[in-house]
């Protein structure tokens, strides 16, 4: 063997990118001491996206404490998964009821008023399933008694921003395939939790869909 490349993603709540590739970059070398190895941590929008993306653009952090600046000073770096993930709440503590996204709301409108108007936002490893309503206005337990939306308090620079979202799913926003069946119980939803988290997702759908003609 004369070369190998390793890029494995983060063991959840286990082992980060950079610490699985040198685990098994450590092996090669013990049976194929003469091996060249190139190890590239990665990241699928989940935890350690914010440390790549950071170094890969030669960017800088701000300590809000949860996002990072890109080299071009133009690009806020966020991981929902460093302020509102699932690493960051004991397991018998986790419960998506009342877990929010304001938290990642908050770094969005530190970084628009640092003059940031392209955003890369990697959601998973979340602990939360309130539809992101949280980041927008702290609304993460009552998704099923949001009647309409009233945009005229959005604040002016997100109009001139780009959002970028990595992830590596395809679900659909609710339903027997949506955020709540798939992905709820992992973050410590019982089937009780589930159906209701469900049924705030589907109320909420058919809101945005009657205020912006959008069927998410």
């Amino acid at each position: 063997m004369n070369k190998a490349i390793i890029a494995i993603d983060s063991f959840k709540g286990c082992l980060t990118s950079e610490e699985a590739g040198s685990a098994v970059m450590e092996g090669i070398k013990t049976i194929f001491p003469d091996c060249e190895t190139l190890l590239f941590p990665i990241a699928d929008g989940g935890e350690g996206m914010l440390d790549i993306l950071t170094s890969a653009t030669k960017g800088k952090y701000r300590t809000l404490p949860a996002h990072g600046i890109s080299g071009d000073g133009q690009t806020a770096l966020i991981e929902m998964a460093a302020v509102s993930g699932l690493p960051l709440v004991p397991e018998d503590k986790r419960n998506p009821m009342l877990t929010t996204t304001y938290g990642t709301g908050e770094l969005i409108l530190d970084a628009l008023e640092q003059g940031c108007r392209h955003f890369i936002v990697g959601i998973g490893g979340s602990a939360t399933n309130d539809a992101g309503l949280g980041m927008l206005q702290a609304l993460g337990r009552i998704m099923s008694q949001v009647a309409s939306i009233d945009t005229s308090a959005v604040h002016p620079a997100l109009k001139e921003a780009r959002f970028t979202i990595a992830c590596d799913v395809r679900n659909p926003f609710c339903g027997s395939d949506g955020a709540a069946y798939v992905f709820a119980s992992q973050k410590g939803a019982d089937a009780k939790m589930v159906k209701e988290l469900d049924t705030g997702m589907q109320a909420l759908s058919r809101v945005i869909l009657s205020t912006t003609g959008k069927d998410i």
